[in-house]
């Protein structure tokens, strides 16, 4: 019998569900942004479309450069953050209690989900008319809807991840004579949180969809705001820059969340977060 080695299996590109590298992780992003702009750079080069309509990406980059640099768009990021980061607080302050309180408790559930369930389903644009009329057109109507968009699925969310903490945990702690709150504090919420944290990340991404909805509200700062001034003139390259920093924005808001998940919850790397 003779004693030769295998060659090693060749990797190929589509596994099913295995992770990859870091570095084909990288690339692979950077190639699907090159030839997305590059398309889009080629399509307008090639007069295929309104230059008035669909502005060229290096036309839309220097007009992004220029509103940082000279026409005051840093101060309304800043604001738009503000709001974002503000509003998602509180949603947060309210739903994680509240949802853990329902996943933990039937009792509680039965209470508060029929009108949690019921709210899920009502747009939060709709509520722009009566928003103006409870609160005038201060910053009270865009942090409310923000809240509104966001806090019931939220709920939703946190409520059913606190279900499915594993039940032989909590019957572990009944046995050992642990309360009913000091099961919640140090076995449910523990065992809960990661889930909760990816939670808040996939509801701050809709917070951010509702933005520009918010700004447009008698607004006349935050992104949403210059974009719909940008409108008015026809100034496409505007509001496609406006785009492209919401992006950005949330992408690096996505990002911050992975690494804090990452940092607090090392454990839960090896199934993925």
């Amino acid at each position: 019998m003779s004693d030769t080695k295998r060659p090693p299996a060749r990797r190929r590109w589509l596994e099913l569900r295995k992770p990859v590298s870091r570095t084909q992780a990288i690339l692979s992003g950077i190639l699907i942004w090159t030839l997305f702009f590059a398309v889009w750079e080629g399509v307008s080069l090639a007069g295929l479309v309104n230059d008035l309509l669909v502005p060229a990406p290096h036309e839309v980059l220097a007009t992004l450069g220029d509103m940082l640099a000279n026409r005051g768009l840093v101060s309304d990021i800043l604001i738009s953050v503000w709001r974002v980061v503000f509003s998602f607080s509180i949603a947060c302050a309210v739903a994680i209690p509240l949802g853990i309180a329902m996943g933990a408790f039937p009792s509680v559930e039965a209470v508060f989900n029929p009108f949690v369930s019921a709210w899920r389903y009502l747009p939060a644009p709709s509520f722009i008319p009566i928003l103006l009329m409870w609160f005038g057109t201060g910053e009270t109507p865009k942090i409310a809807l923000l809240i509104i968009g966001v806090i019931f699925f939220l709920i939703t969310l946190i409520m059913d991840h606190t279900r499915q903490v594993r039940a032989e945990l909590v019957e572990t702690g009944l046995t050992l004579g642990a309360g009913r709150w000091t099961i919640v504090r140090t076995i449910i919420f523990p065992a809960v949180m990661p889930n909760i944290l990816t939670a808040m990340r996939q509801m701050l991404a809709v917070t951010w969809t509702y933005l520009v909805i918010a700004e447009i509200v008698a607004s006349t700062t935050g992104i949403g705001a210059m974009m719909m001034r940008a409108r008015r003139f026809l100034h496409t390259d505007e509001i496609m820059a406006g785009i492209i920093v919401i992006g950005i924005l949330g992408l690096g808001f996505d990002i911050l969340f992975r690494m804090l998940h990452r940092w607090l919850f090392p454990y839960t790397q090896e199934r993925g977060s």
